[in-house]
Parts: structure tokens; C-alpha cells; sequence
């Protein structure tokens, strides 16, 4: 029972190193969105920086809970499915936190937060991600899993996918001119539903797989940049393209993408280092058979 309400305890109730660190980071954003409030340092509109701070790592912490699967099979870390419950709650949680400063914005007027809602393009498409993951939310406890069964709760779940295009497609609309900070997530998430990809196939540990996977997130990405400006400011492709070969302006997206994919391949080709540590266990049975 006391494992239930305390989320850094494991199932036997004892307390998980792992589950601690996570549960303090997670609760380290809004703690320091909440002293940048205090002390005055954001922007003259602080509701507007509130609003926008909670979007933004709802939406990063969405990524890191699509990353857990990955790095848990290649790394070989399996005690990270430990917190990734605890991360899609997160999630939740800063987005309700989102929504809620949104309605505070526009004065508490529930009906012109609805038409707001079904009149803007972007805030239809954030609110169908909240619905989605309220949902999956709803149905986030052990009850709920022996409710519906494994296998149904594992299918629902999957509605982390469209949710995560949702909510990158609604961080993209509401950005104004440069799109390099959704379009990192944008990339990430691409290399994450990639792997997925892979995994289905049976190649989500295979090293070369890894290697191809982290060249073809980067142009992926910088394709869907160069369309993105293309289509909503009429530049072109080729300009972003060649943008996005330089390094003048420091590393853009289609690079940290790039760098991403192969500290994953990295983590690939360095796994036998602690996944092949003796296990004296195991060599006793061994020599007794």
C-alpha cells in the first residue's frame, strides 16, 4: 500500500535510487519556472512565458518517456521501465498545468476558450493531445491494467504516437518564424518512431540498423524543415538545405539529431562492457550441470 502513494518506493516498498532521481528532475522545471516567476525574470508577459515554459517541457518530457523503450533494449538498462509510468504522469501533469494558465490568460471564460479551441488550428490540435492524454492517464494505475488487460492497455497505449505528432504539430503552428527548438523535437521524435519501426522488424539492437537510423533521422528532418519554411514562408528548399549544411550559426537540428543517433550507436557497440559482467550465479550452475 505505501508503494502506491509514494512514488520513489519500488513495488516492495523499498526506496528506488532510480525512481527518486527521476521523480526530483521531473519536478525540477516547474520548481524553477516557479522561482523565475517569483524573482520577476520573465518576459513583461508572465502569463504568456508561464504558458509556454509548462508547453514546452510537457513536450520534452513526452520525448524522453518515448526514449525509455530504446535505450532500455540497447542499452541493456532494463530498470528504466520502472519510471516510465512516472514520466507519462509528468506529462500530464505540466500539460493540465498548460491548459490551466491558458484558461487564466483569457480571463476564465470557459466558452470563449471553447470557440478559441474550434476557431485556431493549433488550439485544436494541443486540446485533442490533452483529451488523448487524459486517456491514457485515466488508465495509468495497476487496477486499470487487470480492468482492461494487458494486452487492450498495451494497444491504447500506442496512442502515445499520434499524441506526440499532435503535440509537436501543435508546438510547430503556435512558433512564429524560427522553428529550431520544436524542430530538435521534431527530429528526436522522428529517430524514436524510427526505432520503433526497426524494432518491429526485429533490428532495434542491430548495429548496423542503429548506424542507418542515425543518418536517416537528420534528413528526414531537414526535409521536413525545408518543406516546413517552403509551404509557411515561402522560402527555398534549397536555401534551408544549405542552411542547414553550414555550421556558421552553430549547430542547427538536423545536427543534434545527427549526434543523437550515434550516442546511440555508441551505446550499441559499448553495451558488452557492463551487459557481460560475471555472474557467479550463473557460472555455479554451470559447472554443477
Amino acid at each position: 500500500m505505501q508503494a502506491r502513494f509514494f512514488p520513489w518506493l519500488d513495488r516492495s516498498g523499498h526506496l528506488s535510487i532510480l525512481k527518486l532521481l527521476v521523480f526530483v528532475a521531473l519536478f525540477a522545471p516547474a520548481a524553477w519556472i516557479a522561482v523565475q516567476f517569483d524573482l520577476g525574470w520573465l518576459n513583461s508577459d508572465t502569463v504568456k512565458s508561464l504558458i509556454h515554459e509548462s508547453g514546452l517541457w510537457a513536450v520534452r518530457i513526452l520525448i524522453v518517456s518515448l526514449a525509455v523503450s530504446p535505450l532500455r533494449r540497447i542499452g541493456g538498462w532494463n530498470k528504466l521501465i520502472a519510471v516510465r509510468r512516472m514520466l507519462g504522469v509528468a506529462v500530464l501533469f505540466y500539460v493540465l498545468g498548460h491548459f490551466t494558465l491558458y484558461i487564466v490568460q483569457q480571463g476564465g471564460d470557459l466558452v470563449h476558450v471553447a470557440s478559441e479551441i474550434a476557431l485556431r488550428l493549433y488550439l485544436t490540435v494541443g486540446f485533442a493531445a490533452l483529451l488523448g492524454l487524459a486517456a491514457l492517464g485515466a488508465t495509468s494505475t495497476d487496477a486499470m491494467i487487470r480492468r482492461i488487460g494487458p494486452a487492450r492497455w498495451n494497444r491504447l497505449h500506442t496512442l502515445a504516437y499520434p499524441i506526440g505528432v499532435l503535440a509537436l504539430i501543435h508546438y510547430m503552428l503556435q512558433t512564429k518564424l524560427d522553428v529550431s527548438a520544436p524542430l530538435l523535437l521534431v527530429g528526436l521524435f522522428l529517430w524514436l518512431m524510427g526505432w520503433r519501426l526497426l524494432n518491429r522488424f526485429k533490428r532495434g539492437e542491430s548495429l548496423p540498423a542503429l548506424a542507418a537510423l542515425a543518418v536517416a533521422a537528420p534528413v528526414v528532418t531537414a526535409l521536413f524543415e525545408a518543406g516546413w519554411y517552403h509551404v509557411r514562408n515561402g522560402i527555398d528548399v534549397a536555401d534551408v538545405l544549405s542552411a542547414d549544411l553550414s555550421l556558421d550559426d552553430g549547430l542547427r537540428p538536423v545536427w543534434l539529431v545527427l549526434i543523437a543517433g550515434l550516442l546511440v550507436v555508441a551505446l550499441r557497440v559499448a553495451r558488452p562492457l557492463w551487459s557481460r559482467r560475471p555472474q557467479p550465479a550463473r557460472r555455479l550452475r554451470a559447472a554443477a550441470e
